[in-house]
């Protein structure tokens, strides 16, 4: 299926490294076992009966709900609304790119098709090339509407509904939502169609049977069942949702089709599975139909899909950055910049904020204040609850509309490795230097940014496994803007005096800043 690897534009993660090691080990564990004279399995009923010595509540059994012994009154009823998505791409790039040939070759293996013989994306001459590929979708309204992946019909000249019946129909692109991976097309049919509706995935538990319904490797309709696994899981994939995961097999191919419930409503788009081979390993992962009914409603209405913006960079906050602050629990939003003119700034938020609560509900972590903002529509006004100086206040922004293009250039742009001029040691393991005018044009550093430059990180310290490096700039430590070592010294002194076993700082990495709790040893 398309979009399988977090590393590449053109394929979603594939995160499985995982692998068994219980098969020979364990056979081998019992059979050595066996040959000590150990009593693997303890027979004596005196000692088996023993009852536990600590209080607790037994589980107790249950008879098992019923479950159908087949699926195929439910497969039957949906699979008329379950269609393929067929796609046609101009692949023109300069032969010779292997990053291009790469690129080429996992759009034609997404499907199991064979790279064109010539092997590159051009021949000698860099001529064009044409590509097809198939995924899957399905009908939600008698309009025509059909709901895949962004991923499945991106950069696509032409893009074919195919029916459960075999007849194709050309599809009109609504559109997008990258953000999500959910795309709207419509078809126009002189005869009616049949639909599936979008269910509520918040009933789901794990454990709960469900069904998915694709074009695996371009085969044609396919059903597979399993169970759902678990919710809310982060892929990786964008911050705006957390998706489902379920242990139906789910391949290439599969991207963009249904996943049911037992009542034949669509709970999840199938988007993403987790994998060493490029086959189902039973980890697969859905995007959850809450998250899909909001995207398709404004795709529908728009074309394209509005979010809030507030105007901060924002990272989880760890224990040791809980305590550093003065917070009892991790919890909450950490604000590591305040974009200049944005909402944020108005409302008078700061770097080294804490973001507890918005508009009363707990923000749990850095993803539930993103989606939060994200449902926002411009113009609205939300309140937050922050964590500053120890202590708790509220302040009240407005809303405005999410313009990535604007953000992307507000945030900046450094790089190059730096100059390592004479530095001091003041956090263990970190040695810093004020940003020299040499420093300032061998990493290409923005004018007007201040702090200090990391010229060196001693391997195995604290600061190295929290990811700082070498040429990264500390721009403040807790609260307090830096300007000099004596800034960062006198941070530390201080944090020792209180008994803290950490210091805040805020560091800047090509244009993108983040906080880091450091011991202060």
């Amino acid at each position: 299926m398309p979009h399988e690897s977090p590393r590449s534009p053109w394929n979603r993660p594939r995160r499985d490294r995982g692998r068994s090691f219980f098969g020979g080990a364990t056979a081998l564990a019992l059979v050595l076992a066996g040959a000590l004279g150990a009593r693997l399995i303890d027979t004596d009923p005196a000692i088996a009966a023993t009852a536990p010595t600590a209080a607790g509540q037994a589980i107790a059994p249950v008879a098992p709900a019923y479950q159908p012994v087949s699926f195929a009154d439910l497969v039957e009823r949906v699979a008329p609304a379950v269609v393929s998505v067929r796609v046609e791409a101009k692949l023109e790039m300069a032969s010779g790119d292997p990053r291009a040939e790469e690129m080429m070759r996992r759009f034609f293996e997404e499907f199991g098709q064979p790279m064109p013989d010539g092997g590159g994306p051009g021949g000698p001459d860099g001529e064009e090339r044409r590509g097809e590929a198939m995924g899957s979708g399905f009908i939600i309204d008698g309009a025509g509407y059909v709901v895949t992946n962004n991923h499945v019909i991106d950069k696509a000249e032409k893009i074919t509904v195919i029916l459960n019946d075999g007849k194709e129909l050309e599809a009109k692109l609504i559109g997008t939502d990258p953000g999500t991976d959910i795309a709207l097309l419509k078809v126009e049919s002189a005869t009616a169609l049949p639909y599936v509706t979008l269910g509520d995935d918040s009933k789901l538990r794990p454990g709960d049977w469900v069904v998915a319904v694709g074009n695996p490797f371009g085969l044609g309709g396919t059903v597979t069942a399993g169970i759902v696994s678990a919710r809310g899981r982060n892929i990786g994939a964008g911050p705006y949702t957390d998706y489902l995961q379920i242990d139906a097999p789910i391949n290439r191919g599969n991207s963009g089709g249904p996943t049911f419930n037992l009542a034949g409503e669509v709970i999840g788009v199938n988007s993403a599975i987790y994998t060493p081979t490029g086959g189902s390993v039973g980890i697969g992962f859905a995007v959850p139909a809450s998250t899909v009914t909001k995207i398709v409603a404004q795709l529908r209405a728009h074309g394209s899909v509005s979010r809030g913006w507030l105007g901060v960079q924002i990272q989880p906050v760890d224990q040791e950055t809980a305590d550093a602050v003065g917070l009892s629990d991790a919890k909450g939003a950490l604000v590591s910049m305040v974009t200049p003119g944005s909402p944020a700034e108005s409302a008078g938020f700061k770097q080294g904020d804490i973001v507890l609560k918005a508009n009363g509900q707990d923000i749990a972590d850095n993803r539930v204040l993103a989606r939060f903002v994200a449902e926002l529509t411009a113009g609205q006004t939300a309140t937050f609850e922050v964590w500053r100086d120890s202590a708790a206040q509220t302040l009240t922004a407005t809303i405005a509309a999410r313009d990535e293009d604007k953000i992307r250039a507000q945030l900046g742009d450094g790089s190059g490795d730096p100059v390592n001029p004479e530095a001091a040691e003041a956090l263990p393991g970190v040695q810093l230097s004020a940003i020299t005018e040499e420093i300032r044009q061998a990493m290409n550093v923005p004018a007007g940014t201040e702090g200090l430059v990391v010229t060196k990180v001693e391997g195995g310290s604290d600061a190295a496994t929290k990811g700082l490096s070498q040429g990264d700039i500390v721009v403040a430590i807790g609260n307090q803007p830096v300007k000099s070592v004596a800034d960062v010294t006198k941070a530390v002194s201080d944090a020792k005096a209180q008994n803290r076993k950490s210091v805040l700082i805020l560091v800047e990495e090509n244009g993108v800043r983040r906080y880091l709790a450091l011991s202060v040893g």
